[in-house]
């Protein structure tokens, strides 16, 4: 049960249902982050624009999924796993391999996936204080300074939403179900 409300177009602010009208439409559901975040409706209007932002990024749509798996998984928040497990299917057309070694943090055996796998990682450990070897590394793997930075926003993005989520703890849509996830205690062992 969500320790903060869940919103509906219906019972949100004013200033929030129109995105949630959106969301709902696009969706076919409301997705229960959406309803949280509807509680601010700044907090929404950051996630939607944000969210577009990355989406036009260079980075292509699967290595922009491996930025919010690795960091969702990293930051314990099962909600956006499943939720970018799903996109990373039915949209970026991750094998399945690939994907369960993402949400395990384990390399993929994908050179270009496991870099930016890395450096998410070492984005979010370092908060963004890469150092010239990790930096080089990421370069070497055939990325340039914009991905570099692209990397940073999609975990801010990552960020936004799995600290969100921990806080408020919604339930997993029913939606998201066959891709849940329950791995925070065996990242937390690590």
């Amino acid at each position: 049960m969500s320790r903060l409300p869940l919103r509906t177009p219906e019972d949100a602010p004013e200033a929030a249902r129109p995105a949630l009208l959106a969301a709902q439409k696009n969706n076919g559901f409301l997705p229960n982050l959406l309803g949280l975040l509807a509680n601010a409706p700044v907090a929404l209007e950051t996630y939607l624009t944000v969210g577009g932002i990355n989406g036009r990024a260079s980075l292509p749509l699967a290595e922009r999924e491996v930025v919010q798996i690795t960091a969702a998984a990293t930051h314990g928040c099962g909600f956006c796993v499943a939720g970018h497990t799903a996109i990373a299917y039915k949209k970026a057309g991750l094998e399945s391999a690939v994907v369960e070694a993402l949400r395990s943090l384990r390399p993929t055996g994908v050179p270009r996936f496991d870099a930016v796998q890395a450096f998410t990682r070492t984005v979010i450990d370092t908060r963004g204080g890469v150092s010239d070897d990790e930096l080089a590394a990421f370069r070497s793997a055939g990325f340039d300074d914009a991905a570099a930075l692209e990397v940073v926003l999609g975990v801010s993005l990552a960020t936004l939403c799995n600290f969100a989520n921990n806080l408020g703890q919604p339930d997993l849509n029913p939606q998201l179900a066959p891709f849940r996830w329950d791995g925070p205690a065996a990242h937390a062992a690590e």
